[in-house]
């Protein structure tokens, strides 16, 4: 009887206490209602320094103002807002929650005052530590734990750099977890309409390869992550905790959804076809989105904030321009896209318009921009398929003119090539023949160049080193010599010294220095000086007569000494890796050109040095050079033990650019002007080869040329 007069009771006292109209903010709370909007029940007060307690607060109860709306609207402010009611349970069901139904807050607290004090429910908001036992979801729900039949005084403190509204609701546990079901089942619809859509004109692109694919889906996916950080969805689940993020994640995605929605309307309308004006405007707006990118991350949130927004309008205001200006010029892509802009713009105006109060605060215009971006991507998608559409039919258009022109021209080109074929053919055989003349002859001339080069460096060279070793080996003479009375006059001093004692001192120096170790030393020293320098007049001797400047003349040379010139000028080549073995016979000398006959002997020498270094590495090479006279001929032979050649590689042997050698190793012209010279002295040149034995190069060359006997005849 007790618990069924209760209720009646407490709503008579209330409204005794509240009076007419509810002025001190009394809510009943019954449980019976689906949920209970106080707004018009708030009494509102305004901290502009945001830095009061909820103690100092309540000493300012005279200063709370009555709010007036279902839904206050704070717009845009650096201040915090603190608001207040009382509320009655009456309700026996399971409880009640207070649900703060704006997903831009960025400080929230929520305290409550009854008998025993007063007590801080929630610290929350946007821009503080998630994870609270009390906020398990991006909606500002609540337990509001007043027992049935008491009452309470509720603080609210509120503070956002971006556009704040303050619904409340009060409403049952059951009530609460139904909304929030269908609030969850209300997003992920719209989060998998989205990804279907990424997705499919995903697959479409890597179909097709279409540019405009690319930029729709990065427009897609910041449209999404746009629509999730208004509704609160993406500070929550995506990137909890990240405060800077979290700040300024509406301002980063609006202007990022500007860039994409710009490039992609350029592109899919071919806008700069109809309006050249749309490149400045373009530049322009984003010079002015990064402008209010910096000012927001500066510091000054709610004015880079309120700048964007402004931008975003005007930017689609002029894209809605645009699309009706080239829709009116009966471009068919242009008419899909218009009608899906409009219905999102339409879905922003509803928006925009709770925001400012034209319309009444609910789930139908908290999520029409939701809805209508959902709307406009599906009708966008359309848009895209019909634009490949109509491509693909102007394409097989073209294709079928594009066949009647290509059949008419193949028939005119047979024709032609009938007449030109023969043409072109004996042209490009004398063209390859010139070219191959060309080719010889430069590479010649080239090589005749690097020889003279050569021979001057090397001639250079000797001369310098000559005239310092001729001074020291015509002083060894005389040094020896010195040397020898030196040592005689030192032995008779030994001598006298050894039978007098006075000379103690001097035996103890001699044997100290250990005289006679030192005396052969000395004679150490001085052979080995010997040695080096006669080692050194034969290096460069060798390079004198390999750098003989006579190309142009017929002189008689000694080849066995041109061979050991150019073994001199080739001992980096040969150094330990390659064993040379000498077996030079007597041979008279030979009307030739030889510094040409010189570097025929380097190109065949360089040749089997590097056989024998393929075959055998650093060790176990070796040549063989023999020369013989048979009577008006002299053969010289190079022999070595490397890899060989087959039967294919020796018919290609000399011919120019051929080589067998790693890229970079070889020309393949070496052999080709080493067989050039040979004939240019009336001589031959022959191969003996085989793979895995080694390779053998005879030379034969006549004693006198056959220029020389006509002219001596």
């Amino acid at each position: 009887m007790y618990r069924c007069i209760l209720p009646f009771l407490l709503l008579f006292s209330c409204h005794l206490i509240a009076g007419p109209g509810g002025e001190n903010g009394f809510v009943l709370f019954d449980g019976t209602s689906p949920d209970v909007l106080v707004g018009d029940q708030l009494r509102l007060f305004e901290d502009s320094a945001a830095d009061l307690t909820i103690h100092e607060v309540v000493r300012l109860q005279d200063q709370f103002k009555p709010g007036g709306k279902d839904i206050p609207n704070f717009g845009v402010s650096r201040s915090a807002f603190w608001a207040r009611f009382k509320v009655f349970n009456t309700s026996t069901g399971p409880g009640m929650n207070i649900w703060v139904d704006h997903s831009d807050i960025e400080e929230l607290d929520i305290y409550y005052s009854t008998g025993s004090g007063m007590i801080h429910l929630v610290h929350s908001g946007q821009l503080r530590p998630k994870g609270t036992p009390q906020q398990a979801s991006p909606d500002f729900q609540y337990s509001l734990p007043i027992p049935y039949g008491t009452s309470a005084t509720v603080y609210l403190r509120v503070k956002s750099l971006k556009q704040l509204q303050l619904p409340i609701r009060l409403l049952s546990r059951s009530e609460s977890e139904v909304k929030s079901l269908n609030r969850a089942i209300f997003i992920g619809g719209y989060i998998g309409i989205m990804a279907v859509m990424v997705f499919y004109n995903l697959f479409i692109f890597l179909s097709i390869r279409e540019r405009n694919y690319i930029y729709y889906i990065a427009y897609l996916i910041s449209v999404c992550l746009t629509q999730l950080s208004f509704i609160g969805y993406a500070a929550f689940y995506l990137w909890p905790n990240q405060l800077w993020l979290i700040r300024h994640s509406n301002v980063l995605l609006t202007v990022v959804t500007i860039f994409f929605s710009t490039e992609f309307v350029q592109r899919f309308l071919n806008v700069p076809d109809f309006m050249r004006s749309f490149i400045p405007v373009k530049r322009f707006v984003y010079g002015l989105c990064a402008t209010s990118v910096l000012v927001a991350i500066s510091g000054h949130d709610e004015l880079g904030y309120m700048a964007v927004q402004v931008i975003s309008f005007a930017m689609a205001m002029y894209i809605l321009h645009v699309a009706i200006r080239i829709a009116w010029r009966g471009h068919r892509p242009a008419r899909f896209y218009l009608t899906a802009w409009i219905i999102f713009l339409a879905g922003i105006v509803v928006f925009v318009a709770k925001d400012w109060g034209l319309l009444p605060y609910n789930d139908l215009t908290k999520y029409m921009m939701t809805i209508g971006s959902a709307f406009e991507v599906v009708l966008l998608s359309f848009g895209l398929a019909d634009k490949i559409n109509i491509l693909r039919r102007d394409k097989e258009q073209s294709q079928l003119e594009a066949l009647g022109f290509a059949k008419e021209n193949e028939r005119i080109i047979l024709e032609q090539n009938l007449v030109l074929d023969t043409k072109v053919r004996e042209r490009t055989f004398a063209l390859q023949e010139s070219n191959d003349h060309l080719k010889r002859t430069q590479t010649q001339l080239v090589n005749a160049e690097k020889m003279a080069s050569l021979g001057q460096l090397t001639a250079g060279i000797a001369h310098e080193i000559n005239n310092p070793i001729n001074f020291i080996s015509s002083n060894i003479p005389p040094l020896k010599r010195d040397l020898g009375d030196l040592k005689v006059v030192l032995e008779a001093y030994q001598e006298a010294a050894r039978n007098n004692p006075g000379f103690e001192h001097v035996r103890e120096l001699e044997r100290r220095i250990d005289m006679p170790v030192t005396v052969s030393e000395v004679q150490e020293i001085m052979n080995c000086i010997e040695q080096g320098a006669s080692r050194t007049s034969e290096i460069v001797r060798g390079l004198r007569t390999f750098s003989r400047l006579d190309e142009d003349d017929l002189k008689q040379a000694d080849l066995n000494e041109g061979l050991r010139s150019t073994t001199v000028v080739l001992a980096p080549q040969f150094r330990d890796a390659v064993k040379i073995t000498f077996n030079l016979g007597a041979l008279p000398e030979v009307e030739c050109h030889p510094g040409k006959l010189n570097q025929a002997f380097m190109n065949l020498l360089n040749n089997a040095a590097h056989a024998v270094k393929k075959r055998h590495g650093q060790y176990g090479g070796e040549i063989w050079i023999g020369t013989e006279a048979c009577g008006s001929e002299v053969k010289i032979t190079i022999s070595d033990n490397g890899i060989g050649m087959d039967e294919k590689v020796q018919q290609r042997l000399f011919e120019p650019f051929f080589t067998t050698k790693d890229v970079g190793e070889g020309t393949g012209l070496g052999l080709s002007i080493t067989q050039g010279i040979i004939e240019k002295h009336h001589g031959r040149l022959e191969l003996e080869s085989a793979v895995g034995v080694g390779s053998t190069f005879t030379i034969s060359l006549p004693v006198s040329q056959p220029a020389m006997v006509e002219k001596r005849a």
